[in-house]
């Protein structure tokens, strides 16, 4: 099997950055690839995988994970190519994210309780079920998505996509294109019209942390694949209903009544599916993991059966 569809990864080779958080290499075409990982709390293993985008980190998962950590051993992932780590150029597919969620449940979250996963990392998840039906007893999937924000803007693919993804690819002219459309106004819109419902919500501080994850080396990269749908886990509709129709477990999926218009029609197909149990919010958009953890952590947690200790089963 190539090695861009399981490939390898090393934790003797993960280097503490601060208490419970680590780094560790996992290799696709040959490269290594820094991760950057999270780990609070004991108990059963959850494991928290947050969106895909330009600003999206485990951070946004850091709350939420705070408050499951009593009750679970929680551990939050980046995805490769995101994240606040240097990126190494790699034309990202999902097939190459297929083999970093396999090196996940391999060596980093192994047989995992609970599945929490936002935004497109629900839609690898939702893949990941097609070859592993029982992948956890619980999945909770948070505002998922399935296709990139192009694609939905032009109803499906276009040509010129993958001309884009190359151009942003090249050293000059791509950076400056990049960084045209990573402005700090272009950031506060994307943020203030699809990401947090409350504007206040983005304090000064909140936007330093997003605006630097945008400038991190090689960014750029996994931004173009994920805004051209390079990265979309799906084509269809379709094809994301049957994924989840798949998994043999609990299934749930949390959003919120602001989510932008086309996400939530996708998402209410999603919740129209019979095995699927819905947790609508009276606000949030599409990181309402970030910004009203405290629900979010409700629901997860209200569902957990817990022992004589107290800690979920």
């Amino acid at each position: 099997m190539s090695d861009h569809f399981i490939a390898k990864g090393d934790q003797r080779d993960a280097s503490i950055r601060a208490p419970g958080e680590t780094v560790v290499t996992w290799r696709v075409n040959g490269k290594p690839v820094p991760i950057g990982i999270t780990r609070d709390g004991e108990g059963p293993t959850a494991l928290l995988l947050p969106a895909l985008s330009s600003i999206s980190t485990r951070q946004e998962m850091a709350d939420l994970q705070a408050r499951l950590a009593p009750h679970y051993a929680t551990v939050s992932v980046d995805w490769p190519g995101f994240g606040r780590l240097p990126r190494p150029f790699i034309d990202w597919t999902p097939v190459m994210f297929d083999g970093f969620v396999e090196f996940v449940l391999r060596e980093v979250a192994p047989a995992p309780h609970l599945v929490v996963a936002a935004g497109h990392g629900a839609g690898y998840v939702a893949r990941a079920f097609l070859r592993h039906p029982r992948l956890a007893e619980r999945v909770i999937i948070v505002a998922p998505t399935w296709r990139g924000p192009l694609p939905t803007m032009m109803k499906g693919q276009r040509p010129w996509f993958a001309k884009l993804r190359r151009t942003m690819d090249r050293p000059r002219v791509g950076s400056l294109l990049y960084r045209a459309n990573m402005s700090a106004a272009i950031i506060r819109k994307m943020v203030r019209e699809h990401v947090y419902e409350d504007p206040a919500f983005l304090t000064p501080e909140r936007f330093a942390q997003k605006r630097a994850v945008t400038l991190e080396e090689g960014a750029r990269h996994g931004t173009a694949r994920f805004v051209t749908g390079g990265l979309d886990p799906f084509t269809r509709r379709e094809d994301m209903l049957s994924a989840l129709g798949a998994f043999e477990g609990t299934l749930e999926i949390v959003y919120g009544a602001s989510t932008p218009k086309g996400s939530k029609a996708e998402i209410e197909a999603m919740t129209a599916l019979p095995a699927v149990e819905a947790h609508p919010l009276p606000h949030g958009k599409l990181l309402l993991h970030e910004e009203f953890a405290a629900e979010v952590a409700d629901i997860v947690l209200a569902e957990a059966a817990t022992g004589e200790d107290g800690r979920a089963r």
